[in-house]
């Protein structure tokens, strides 16, 4: 459906452009664009590898498995019908790491195989389980101390302060994140399951 959305705003625009006699002007400013989203590309490339990498190494060098124990009492209270020594306790607590760190291209391997475990832990294949949506409402509001990406497209456009959004963040997504946190504990207790 998108792809057709997509090709109906292409087409449009390249008719309005051809009506109005533009149409020179868009094919300069589709070039242009190209080359600053390759651009771009290659800067978030360079970002995600840096942190994908350190990412890597913390958990080659038991640093995540590390967080994973300090998270321990924030995952019980989150995801109470996961088993104690469960591999998803290791991806969950990457995840929100990843997270944190602003990372969501290096959370969302983490979070795919997070879901799968939690996907062979439910009981009823056919519905989400708590769990499953709680990590989901989790995931997405996303708790960001460090907004990396933000913080490369800033410098990327040539921000003075291109971390000046860090306090800004951080206060959006602990409001994002308590109140999914809030709605996710209340619609546990309301359905009254807890699989």
């Amino acid at each position: 459906m998108l792809n057709y959305l997509w090709g109906v705003i292409i087409i449009v625009g390249i008719v309005v452009a051809a009506f109005m006699g533009t149409l020179g002007d868009l094919g300069s400013s589709a070039l242009e664009s190209s080359k600053e989203a390759v651009m771009l590309c290659i800067t978030m490339l360079g970002v995600m590898s840096l942190w994908t990498g350190l990412m890597n190494i913390a958990k080659e060098s038991g640093m995540i498995a590390g967080l994973t124990k300090l998270l321990k009492p924030v995952l019980k209270f989150l995801f109470p019908d996961i088993p104690r020594n469960h591999i998803v306790n290791e991806y969950i607590s990457s995840n929100m790491i990843a997270n944190m760190l602003g990372l969501g291209w290096a959370a969302t391997p983490l979070g795919l195989k997070a879901m799968k475990e939690l996907k062979e832990l439910n009981r009823n294949k056919s519905v989400a389980s708590c769990d499953m949506c709680t990590f989901l409402i989790v995931n997405i509001s996303s708790l960001q101390l460090i907004p990396i990406n933000i913080i490369a497209f800033r410098s990327q456009y040539g921000s003075v302060n291109p971390a000046g959004i860090v306090l800004t963040a951080l206060i959006a997504t602990a409001i994002s994140t308590a109140a999914g946190v809030v709605f996710s504990v209340v619609a546990r207790k309301v359905s009254g399951n807890r699989g």
